[in-house]
Protein backbone atom coordinates (compact mmCIF):
# COMPACT_ATOMS: atom_id res chain seq x y z
CA UNK A 1 0.00 0.00 0.00
CA UNK A 2 1.06 3.63 -0.43
CA UNK A 3 1.97 5.99 2.41
CA UNK A 4 2.21 9.73 1.80
CA UNK A 5 5.35 11.46 2.94
CA UNK A 6 4.77 15.15 2.30
CA UNK A 7 2.20 17.20 0.41
CA UNK A 8 4.50 20.16 -0.16
CA UNK A 9 5.13 21.42 -3.67
CA UNK A 10 8.55 20.74 -5.13
CA UNK A 11 8.73 23.41 -7.80
CA UNK A 12 7.40 26.81 -8.79
CA UNK A 13 4.05 26.84 -10.48
CA UNK A 14 4.76 29.20 -13.38
CA UNK A 15 4.61 27.85 -16.93
CA UNK A 16 8.24 28.89 -17.39
CA UNK A 17 9.20 26.20 -14.86
CA UNK A 18 8.66 23.56 -17.56
CA UNK A 19 11.79 24.58 -19.46
CA UNK A 20 14.25 24.02 -16.62
CA UNK A 21 17.67 22.32 -16.76
CA UNK A 22 16.28 18.88 -15.95
CA UNK A 23 13.74 18.98 -18.80
CA UNK A 24 16.30 20.25 -21.32
CA UNK A 25 18.97 17.69 -20.40
CA UNK A 26 16.42 14.85 -20.26
CA UNK A 27 15.07 15.83 -23.68
CA UNK A 28 18.53 16.06 -25.27
CA UNK A 29 19.54 12.83 -23.57
CA UNK A 30 16.55 11.01 -24.96
CA UNK A 31 17.32 12.53 -28.39
CA UNK A 32 20.73 10.84 -28.39
CA UNK A 33 19.20 7.72 -26.84
CA UNK A 34 16.74 7.33 -29.73
CA UNK A 35 19.40 8.21 -32.31
CA UNK A 36 21.59 5.36 -31.03
CA UNK A 37 18.68 2.99 -30.44
CA UNK A 38 17.22 3.28 -33.93
CA UNK A 39 20.47 3.65 -35.86
CA UNK A 40 20.92 -0.12 -35.96
CA UNK A 41 17.66 -0.38 -37.92
CA UNK A 42 18.51 2.51 -40.24
CA UNK A 43 21.92 1.11 -41.21
CA UNK A 44 20.81 -2.52 -41.13
CA UNK A 45 21.35 -3.25 -44.83
CA UNK A 46 24.58 -1.32 -45.50
CA UNK A 47 26.26 -2.43 -42.26
CA UNK A 48 25.35 -6.11 -42.60
CA UNK A 49 26.24 -6.12 -46.29
CA UNK A 50 29.64 -4.62 -45.47
CA UNK A 51 30.18 -7.39 -42.93
CA UNK A 52 29.49 -10.05 -45.57
CA UNK A 53 25.94 -11.13 -44.64
CA UNK A 54 24.07 -12.78 -47.53
CA UNK A 55 21.10 -10.81 -48.97
CA UNK A 56 18.56 -13.47 -47.98
CA UNK A 57 19.71 -13.21 -44.34
CA UNK A 58 19.60 -9.42 -44.00
CA UNK A 59 16.15 -9.32 -42.38
CA UNK A 60 16.76 -12.30 -40.08
CA UNK A 61 20.17 -11.07 -38.91
CA UNK A 62 18.75 -7.57 -38.56
CA UNK A 63 16.12 -8.89 -36.15
CA UNK A 64 18.85 -10.85 -34.32
CA UNK A 65 20.97 -7.73 -33.74
CA UNK A 66 17.88 -5.81 -32.65
CA UNK A 67 17.03 -8.60 -30.21
CA UNK A 68 20.52 -8.50 -28.68
CA UNK A 69 20.12 -4.78 -28.16
CA UNK A 70 16.66 -5.19 -26.64
CA UNK A 71 17.77 -7.93 -24.24
CA UNK A 72 20.52 -5.57 -23.10
CA UNK A 73 17.90 -2.90 -22.48
CA UNK A 74 15.77 -5.35 -20.53
CA UNK A 75 18.63 -6.20 -18.17
CA UNK A 76 19.90 -2.62 -18.05
CA UNK A 77 16.44 -1.33 -17.17
CA UNK A 78 16.43 -3.35 -13.96
CA UNK A 79 20.01 -2.47 -13.02
CA UNK A 80 19.74 1.26 -13.65
CA UNK A 81 16.25 1.44 -12.15
CA UNK A 82 17.44 0.00 -8.85
CA UNK A 83 20.47 2.33 -8.89
CA UNK A 84 18.15 5.29 -9.48
CA UNK A 85 16.07 4.54 -6.38
CA UNK A 86 19.03 3.66 -4.18
CA UNK A 87 21.64 6.24 -5.23
CA UNK A 88 19.69 8.89 -7.11
CA UNK A 89 18.21 9.81 -10.49
CA UNK A 90 21.38 11.62 -11.63
CA UNK A 91 23.47 8.48 -11.15
CA UNK A 92 21.41 6.75 -13.84
CA UNK A 93 22.01 9.59 -16.27
CA UNK A 94 25.77 9.52 -15.74
CA UNK A 95 26.18 5.74 -15.93
CA UNK A 96 23.82 5.13 -18.82
CA UNK A 97 25.18 7.94 -21.02
CA UNK A 98 28.77 6.81 -20.47
CA UNK A 99 28.07 3.16 -21.29
CA UNK A 100 25.96 3.59 -24.41
CA UNK A 101 28.24 6.32 -25.78
CA UNK A 102 31.35 4.16 -25.54
CA UNK A 103 29.58 1.10 -26.98
CA UNK A 104 28.17 3.12 -29.88
CA UNK A 105 31.60 4.57 -30.63
CA UNK A 106 33.01 1.03 -30.70
CA UNK A 107 30.31 0.02 -33.20
CA UNK A 108 31.98 2.32 -35.69
CA UNK A 109 35.01 0.00 -35.74
CA UNK A 110 33.27 -3.42 -35.74
CA UNK A 111 34.58 -6.01 -38.21
CA UNK A 112 32.41 -9.09 -37.63
CA UNK A 113 28.80 -10.00 -36.87
CA UNK A 114 29.45 -11.51 -33.42
CA UNK A 115 31.17 -8.35 -32.17
CA UNK A 116 28.39 -6.25 -33.70
CA UNK A 117 25.80 -8.11 -31.65
CA UNK A 118 27.86 -7.95 -28.46
CA UNK A 119 28.36 -4.20 -28.75
CA UNK A 120 24.65 -3.61 -29.41
CA UNK A 121 23.95 -5.63 -26.25
CA UNK A 122 26.32 -3.36 -24.30
CA UNK A 123 24.77 -0.27 -25.88
CA UNK A 124 21.33 -1.60 -24.90
CA UNK A 125 22.43 -1.88 -21.27
CA UNK A 126 23.34 1.80 -21.31
CA UNK A 127 20.39 3.04 -23.36
CA UNK A 128 18.06 1.45 -20.80
CA UNK A 129 18.61 4.13 -18.18
CA UNK A 130 18.15 7.37 -20.09
CA UNK A 131 14.37 7.65 -20.55
CA UNK A 132 13.37 6.34 -17.12
CA UNK A 133 15.81 8.64 -15.33
CA UNK A 134 14.69 11.68 -17.30
CA UNK A 135 10.98 11.07 -16.87
CA UNK A 136 11.33 10.31 -13.16
CA UNK A 137 13.38 13.44 -12.54
CA UNK A 138 11.06 15.69 -14.57
CA UNK A 139 7.93 14.22 -12.97
CA UNK A 140 9.28 14.82 -9.45
CA UNK A 141 10.64 18.32 -10.06
CA UNK A 142 7.69 19.84 -11.94
CA UNK A 143 4.38 20.66 -10.21
CA UNK A 144 1.54 18.20 -10.83
CA UNK A 145 -0.39 20.41 -13.23
CA UNK A 146 2.67 20.94 -15.48
CA UNK A 147 4.49 17.60 -15.45
CA UNK A 148 2.53 16.31 -18.45
CA UNK A 149 4.00 19.14 -20.51
CA UNK A 150 7.49 18.36 -19.24
CA UNK A 151 7.41 14.69 -20.17
CA UNK A 152 5.76 15.63 -23.50
CA UNK A 153 8.77 17.82 -24.32
CA UNK A 154 11.19 15.05 -23.32
CA UNK A 155 9.43 12.47 -25.49
CA UNK A 156 8.84 14.77 -28.48
CA UNK A 157 12.39 16.11 -28.67
CA UNK A 158 13.76 12.65 -27.97
CA UNK A 159 12.04 10.73 -30.73
CA UNK A 160 13.21 13.27 -33.30
CA UNK A 161 16.62 11.68 -32.77
CA UNK A 162 15.52 8.95 -35.18
CA UNK A 163 14.95 11.53 -37.91
CA UNK A 164 18.41 12.94 -37.24
CA UNK A 165 19.85 9.43 -37.38
CA UNK A 166 18.38 8.86 -40.82
CA UNK A 167 19.78 12.16 -42.12
CA UNK A 168 23.25 11.43 -40.74
CA UNK A 169 23.15 7.90 -42.21
CA UNK A 170 22.30 9.39 -45.63
CA UNK A 171 25.17 11.89 -45.49
CA UNK A 172 27.81 9.68 -43.88
CA UNK A 173 29.02 6.09 -44.03
CA UNK A 174 27.32 3.80 -41.49
CA UNK A 175 30.51 3.64 -39.39
CA UNK A 176 30.65 7.44 -39.11
CA UNK A 177 26.96 7.48 -38.17
CA UNK A 178 27.80 5.37 -35.12
CA UNK A 179 30.77 7.58 -34.26
CA UNK A 180 28.56 10.68 -34.37
CA UNK A 181 26.06 9.06 -31.99
CA UNK A 182 28.73 8.09 -29.49
CA UNK A 183 30.27 11.54 -29.61
CA UNK A 184 26.95 13.27 -28.98
CA UNK A 185 26.41 11.12 -25.92
CA UNK A 186 29.75 12.09 -24.40
CA UNK A 187 28.92 15.79 -24.88
CA UNK A 188 25.82 15.24 -22.73
CA UNK A 189 27.97 14.35 -19.75
CA UNK A 190 29.04 17.99 -19.57
CA UNK A 191 25.44 19.26 -19.60
CA UNK A 192 24.47 16.86 -16.81
CA UNK A 193 26.54 18.93 -14.33
CA UNK A 194 23.84 21.65 -14.28
CA UNK A 195 21.02 19.31 -13.24
CA UNK A 196 20.00 19.03 -9.58
CA UNK A 197 18.72 15.93 -7.84
CA UNK A 198 15.01 15.48 -7.12
CA UNK A 199 13.93 16.82 -3.73
CA UNK A 200 11.42 13.98 -3.37
CA UNK A 201 14.25 11.47 -3.69
CA UNK A 202 16.43 13.36 -1.20
CA UNK A 203 13.63 13.29 1.39
CA UNK A 204 12.97 9.56 0.92
CA UNK A 205 16.71 8.82 1.05
CA UNK A 206 16.84 10.44 4.52
CA UNK A 207 13.70 8.69 5.77
CA UNK A 208 14.21 5.72 8.08
CA UNK A 209 12.61 2.36 7.46
CA UNK A 210 11.80 3.02 3.78
CA UNK A 211 12.92 0.34 1.34
CA UNK A 212 14.20 1.85 -1.92
CA UNK A 213 14.67 0.22 -5.33
CA UNK A 214 13.26 -3.15 -4.29
CA UNK A 215 12.44 -4.58 -7.70
CA UNK A 216 11.01 -7.80 -6.25
CA UNK A 217 8.41 -5.80 -4.30
CA UNK A 218 6.60 -5.28 -7.60
CA UNK A 219 5.75 -8.99 -7.56
CA UNK A 220 4.83 -9.46 -3.89
CA UNK A 221 1.53 -7.58 -3.97
CA UNK A 222 -1.19 -8.55 -6.45
CA UNK A 223 -2.57 -5.05 -6.94
CA UNK A 224 0.91 -3.58 -7.44
CA UNK A 225 1.81 -6.32 -9.91
CA UNK A 226 -1.38 -5.66 -11.87
CA UNK A 227 -0.49 -1.96 -12.10
CA UNK A 228 3.01 -2.84 -13.23
CA UNK A 229 1.99 -5.32 -15.94
CA UNK A 230 -0.73 -2.99 -17.25
CA UNK A 231 1.80 -0.15 -17.47
CA UNK A 232 3.98 -2.36 -19.68
CA UNK A 233 1.41 -3.97 -21.93
CA UNK A 234 -0.32 -0.78 -23.06
CA UNK A 235 2.73 0.21 -25.12
CA UNK A 236 3.69 -3.06 -26.84
CA UNK A 237 1.58 -2.24 -29.97
CA UNK A 238 3.85 0.77 -30.54
CA UNK A 239 6.86 -1.49 -30.83
CA UNK A 240 4.95 -4.02 -32.90
CA UNK A 241 4.34 -1.26 -35.44
CA UNK A 242 7.94 -0.09 -35.18
CA UNK A 243 9.90 -3.35 -35.09
CA UNK A 244 7.76 -5.33 -37.55
CA UNK A 245 6.01 -2.96 -39.94
CA UNK A 246 8.58 -0.14 -40.07
CA UNK A 247 11.84 -2.08 -39.73
CA UNK A 248 10.49 -4.57 -42.27
CA UNK A 249 9.08 -1.86 -44.57
CA UNK A 250 11.23 -2.86 -47.59
CA UNK A 251 9.93 -6.43 -47.44
CA UNK A 252 6.32 -5.44 -46.69
CA UNK A 253 6.33 -2.89 -49.50
CA UNK A 254 7.42 -5.59 -51.93
CA UNK A 255 4.79 -8.05 -50.65
CA UNK A 256 2.04 -5.41 -50.93
CA UNK A 257 3.04 -4.55 -54.50
CA UNK A 258 4.24 -1.02 -53.81
CA UNK A 259 5.30 0.44 -57.15
CA UNK A 260 8.88 1.20 -56.13
CA UNK A 261 11.52 0.34 -53.50
CA UNK A 262 11.19 1.61 -49.93
CA UNK A 263 14.24 1.94 -47.68
CA UNK A 264 14.14 1.07 -44.00
CA UNK A 265 15.87 4.38 -43.19
CA UNK A 266 13.16 6.43 -44.87
CA UNK A 267 10.42 4.36 -43.22
CA UNK A 268 12.03 4.91 -39.80
CA UNK A 269 12.38 8.65 -40.46
CA UNK A 270 8.72 8.98 -41.46
CA UNK A 271 7.60 6.90 -38.47
CA UNK A 272 9.55 8.95 -35.96
CA UNK A 273 8.67 12.21 -37.64
CA UNK A 274 5.03 11.22 -37.14
CA UNK A 275 5.83 10.14 -33.58
CA UNK A 276 7.03 13.65 -32.72
CA UNK A 277 3.68 15.06 -33.85
CA UNK A 278 1.81 12.29 -32.04
CA UNK A 279 3.68 12.83 -28.78
CA UNK A 280 2.93 16.55 -28.89
CA UNK A 281 -0.73 15.87 -29.65
CA UNK A 282 -1.21 13.20 -26.97
CA UNK A 283 0.63 15.19 -24.32
CA UNK A 284 -1.37 18.34 -25.01
CA UNK A 285 -4.63 16.40 -25.22
CA UNK A 286 -4.02 14.72 -21.87
CA UNK A 287 -3.54 18.14 -20.27
CA UNK A 288 -6.67 19.54 -21.92
CA UNK A 289 -8.82 16.49 -21.06
CA UNK A 290 -7.07 16.12 -17.67
CA UNK A 291 -6.82 12.40 -18.30
CA UNK A 292 -4.02 9.99 -19.20
CA UNK A 293 -6.26 6.94 -19.51
CA UNK A 294 -8.67 8.40 -22.09
CA UNK A 295 -5.80 9.46 -24.34
CA UNK A 296 -4.15 6.03 -24.18
CA UNK A 297 -7.43 4.36 -25.21
CA UNK A 298 -7.98 6.90 -28.00
CA UNK A 299 -4.51 6.45 -29.49
CA UNK A 300 -4.68 2.65 -29.22
CA UNK A 301 -7.82 2.80 -31.37
CA UNK A 302 -6.19 5.18 -33.85
CA UNK A 303 -3.10 2.97 -34.11
CA UNK A 304 -5.26 -0.04 -34.94
CA UNK A 305 -6.85 1.98 -37.72
CA UNK A 306 -3.44 3.09 -39.03
CA UNK A 307 -2.25 -0.52 -39.19
CA UNK A 308 -5.37 -1.45 -41.16
CA UNK A 309 -4.59 1.39 -43.57
CA UNK A 310 -0.98 0.17 -43.88
CA UNK A 311 -2.20 -3.16 -45.27
CA UNK A 312 -5.23 -1.94 -47.24
CA UNK A 313 -4.23 1.46 -48.63
CA UNK A 314 -0.60 0.36 -48.96
CA UNK A 315 -1.44 -2.39 -51.43
CA UNK A 316 -0.23 -1.25 -54.85
CA UNK A 317 0.53 2.26 -53.57
CA UNK A 318 3.43 4.45 -54.59
CA UNK A 319 6.54 4.59 -52.36
CA UNK A 320 5.52 8.11 -51.26
CA UNK A 321 2.09 6.95 -50.12
CA UNK A 322 3.56 3.93 -48.36
CA UNK A 323 6.04 6.13 -46.47
CA UNK A 324 3.16 8.44 -45.53
CA UNK A 325 1.42 5.40 -44.04
CA UNK A 326 4.57 4.71 -41.99
CA UNK A 327 4.30 8.32 -40.81
CA UNK A 328 0.67 7.71 -39.84
CA UNK A 329 1.79 4.71 -37.77
CA UNK A 330 4.12 7.12 -35.98
CA UNK A 331 1.46 9.74 -35.31
CA UNK A 332 -0.93 7.19 -33.83
CA UNK A 333 1.89 5.63 -31.78
CA UNK A 334 2.33 9.04 -30.17
CA UNK A 335 0.87 7.96 -26.86
CA UNK A 336 4.45 6.91 -25.95
CA UNK A 337 4.76 10.30 -24.21
CA UNK A 338 1.69 9.51 -22.10
CA UNK A 339 2.79 5.93 -21.53
CA UNK A 340 6.07 6.88 -19.84
CA UNK A 341 4.29 9.54 -17.79
CA UNK A 342 1.68 7.03 -16.62
CA UNK A 343 4.41 4.59 -15.57
CA UNK A 344 6.10 7.24 -13.41
CA UNK A 345 2.80 8.38 -11.89
CA UNK A 346 1.57 4.91 -10.94
CA UNK A 347 4.13 4.25 -8.17
CA UNK A 348 5.70 5.80 -5.07
CA UNK A 349 8.98 7.72 -4.87
CA UNK A 350 10.95 4.83 -3.33
CA UNK A 351 10.38 2.63 -6.38
CA UNK A 352 9.49 5.19 -9.08
CA UNK A 353 12.86 5.13 -10.88
CA UNK A 354 12.82 1.33 -10.88
CA UNK A 355 9.37 1.33 -12.49
CA UNK A 356 9.92 4.22 -14.90
CA UNK A 357 13.19 2.67 -16.09
CA UNK A 358 12.11 -0.96 -16.31
CA UNK A 359 8.68 -0.42 -17.86
CA UNK A 360 9.79 1.11 -21.19
CA UNK A 361 12.66 -1.36 -21.36
CA UNK A 362 10.40 -4.32 -20.68
CA UNK A 363 8.30 -3.06 -23.58
CA UNK A 364 11.42 -2.89 -25.74
CA UNK A 365 12.55 -6.25 -24.39
CA UNK A 366 9.24 -7.77 -25.46
CA UNK A 367 10.30 -6.91 -29.02
CA UNK A 368 12.28 -10.16 -28.81
CA UNK A 369 9.01 -12.04 -28.27
CA UNK A 370 7.20 -10.00 -30.93
CA UNK A 371 9.83 -10.48 -33.62
CA UNK A 372 10.54 -14.12 -32.71
CA UNK A 373 6.86 -15.04 -32.87
CA UNK A 374 6.62 -13.25 -36.22
CA UNK A 375 9.63 -15.16 -37.56
CA UNK A 376 8.07 -18.42 -36.26
CA UNK A 377 4.67 -17.77 -37.85
CA UNK A 378 5.96 -16.35 -41.13
CA UNK A 379 6.64 -19.71 -42.85
CA UNK A 380 3.08 -20.96 -42.22
CA UNK A 381 1.05 -17.70 -42.40
CA UNK A 382 3.23 -15.70 -44.75
CA UNK A 383 4.70 -12.23 -44.24
CA UNK A 384 1.36 -10.42 -44.02
CA UNK A 385 -0.58 -13.11 -42.15
CA UNK A 386 2.17 -13.58 -39.57
CA UNK A 387 2.30 -9.85 -38.85
CA UNK A 388 -1.47 -9.57 -38.46
CA UNK A 389 -1.66 -12.58 -36.13
CA UNK A 390 1.09 -11.26 -33.85
CA UNK A 391 -0.38 -7.75 -33.83
CA UNK A 392 -3.86 -8.98 -32.90
CA UNK A 393 -2.58 -10.69 -29.73
CA UNK A 394 -0.68 -7.67 -28.44
CA UNK A 395 -3.47 -5.23 -29.23
CA UNK A 396 -5.92 -7.34 -27.23
CA UNK A 397 -3.57 -7.38 -24.23
CA UNK A 398 -2.97 -3.64 -24.51
CA UNK A 399 -6.68 -2.81 -24.61
CA UNK A 400 -7.47 -4.90 -21.52
CA UNK A 401 -4.52 -3.32 -19.68
CA UNK A 402 -5.53 0.24 -20.58
CA UNK A 403 -9.04 -0.37 -19.26
CA UNK A 404 -7.59 -1.56 -15.92
CA UNK A 405 -5.25 1.40 -15.39
CA UNK A 406 -6.16 3.98 -12.74
CA UNK A 407 -6.28 7.65 -13.73
CA UNK A 408 -3.14 9.49 -12.60
CA UNK A 409 -3.55 13.01 -13.98
CA UNK A 410 -2.65 15.56 -11.30
CA UNK A 411 -2.01 13.04 -8.52
CA UNK A 412 0.47 13.95 -5.77
CA UNK A 413 3.66 11.92 -6.34
CA UNK A 414 5.22 12.60 -2.91
CA UNK A 415 4.50 9.19 -1.35
CA UNK A 416 6.14 5.81 -0.91
CA UNK A 417 5.12 2.20 -1.54
CA UNK A 418 5.20 -0.05 1.50
CA UNK A 419 6.44 -3.62 1.09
Amino acid sequence: MATFVSPEAEAPTGAGAVLNAAVIVAALGYFVDIYDLILVSIVRKPSLTALGVAPELLLTEGFSILNWQMVGMLIGGILFGVVGDKLGRLQILFGSITLYSLATLANGFVQDLATYKLLRFAAGLGLAGELGAGVTLVSEILPARLRGYGTMIVASVGVSGAVAGNLVAKWLDWRWAYLVGGGLGLVLLVLRIKVRESGMFRRVAKAKGVSRGNFLSLFTDRERLTRYLASILIAVPIWFANAILVLGAPEFAQALGVTGPVSAGDAVAFFYGGLVAGDLASGTLSQVLQSRRKVVLLFLSLLAGAIAAYFLVGRGASPGVFLALCGLLGVTSGYWAIFVTVAAEQFGTNIRATVATTVPNFVRGLVVVVTSSFVFLRPSLGLLGGALAVGAVWFALALVSALRLRETFGVDLDYVERD
